[in-house]
């Protein structure tokens, strides 16, 4: 079982412990060493899944990888054996399966990732198209805007403004 008490500071930053090694620095290696295994898992999937996935955690032959939703967790599933033989074979002779498990978080960040790289110009595709309505669309919520209370009405013709080649560059089209 673990020892899950609280410490004393002067514990952790003692470089005198037991085994020659603070328990700052065991959690140090520890996290390199998760840094270095999620290199080479992420260097071993095909590429579309990379950004998806990562590794959680290894404990006692089982390897713990995250993955962002249901969809590429199938997709994961598939690759599994041949990721399993190919870590057996180049990095974890030890280990025995693979554990995984879905992550929501990862699609949020990789989404935030996704639209800075996307303010920034580092997107390599094509932007997505700028949504339009007709002109005939832009009359009837006009209409609709001058009989209608006015933080509505204001709403309505910001809305509106979206038609056609003449519409106005609000924040989200730039």
């Amino acid at each position: 079982m673990r020892n899950s008490r609280p410490q004393l500071l002067d514990i952790l930053f003692d470089d005198a412990t037991a085994a020659g090694q603070s328990p700052l620095r065991v959690v140090q290696q520890r996290a390199a060493a998760l840094l270095k295994l999620n290199r080479a898992v992420k260097g071993l999937l095909p590429p579309p899944m990379q950004p998806w996935c990562r590794v959680g955690n290894y404990r006692q032959g089982v390897l713990v990888l995250e993955i962002a939703n249901a969809s590429w967790m199938m997709r994961l599933r598939y690759e599994q054996p041949a990721l399993l033989s190919a870590l057996r074979a180049q990095i974890l002779p030890s280990l025995s399966s693979i554990d995984i498990r879905i992550n929501p978080s990862l699609m949020v960040k990789t989404e935030n990732l996704s639209q800075d790289n996307e303010k920034t110009g580092g997107s390599k595709g094509p932007l997505p198209p700028v949504r339009q309505i007709s002109k005939q669309s832009a009359d009837e919520l006009r209409l609709l805007a001058s009989r209608s209370p006015e933080k509505l009405r204001k709403a309505l013709e910001r809305l509106a403004e979206m038609a056609g080649e003449g519409a106005k560059t609000t924040s989200r089209n730039k």
